[in-house]
């Protein structure tokens, strides 16, 4: 347990200044990479829904005062974190069914994880840019840039959880 607290701890204060970085970063005047979204599904199924909310409005709240938004971040995060356990229910019938607690590619599977993790991405890049706009004056490009963002991000988040996730190894 208090191995995964501190691994959590490191993600995010890592994931947090790569994102205040790659706030700065805009692909073709649409896509902004979001990663930092990555530890908020990486907590376990288990932890109970106050901490998981304390924990999504720090992490946005440390967002937006790194990248002058004034509380956009926290909001989506709060909302994405309200709607983590129903999207997991959609796609992983019971918990019983994980290997572990914390969802990744090796608990939940390539395909269910892929599906989890979409969603919350773009539902994400939908409240924080209809936050962020808070008109429909320029609609094409708000969804413009919900899409290239959530695409970005998907592949991104693909490549930390890579990374991140420990594979057990047979040894010989």
């Amino acid at each position: 347990m208090a191995k995964t607290v501190f691994q959590t701890i490191v993600l995010f204060v890592v994931l947090t200044l790569l994102q205040v970085v790659c706030n700065k970063i805009i692909l073709f005047n649409v896509a902004t990479p979001i990663i930092f979204i990555y530890v908020l599904f990486r907590l376990p199924i288990n932890l109970a829904k106050v901490w998981i909310f304390i924990i999504a409005f720090l992490m946005g709240l440390t967002v937006d005062i790194f990248g002058n938004t004034p509380g956009m971040n926290a909001l989506a995060c709060t909302l994405v974190s309200a709607l983590r356990l129903p999207v997991l229910n959609l796609y992983v019938s019971r918990e019983d069914e994980m290997n572990s607690p914390l969802p990744s590619i090796d608990s939940l599977g390539i395909g269910n994880y892929l599906k989890y993790m979409s969603t919350l991405v773009i539902l994400y890049c939908i409240f924080l840019f209809f936050i962020q706009a808070f008109t429909l004056k320029d609609a094409l490009l708000t969804v413009e840039r919900m899409g290239f963002s959530s695409m970005l991000s998907i592949i991104l988040i693909l490549g930390i959880d890579s990374l991140v996730s420990t594979r057990r190894e047979k040894r010989l």
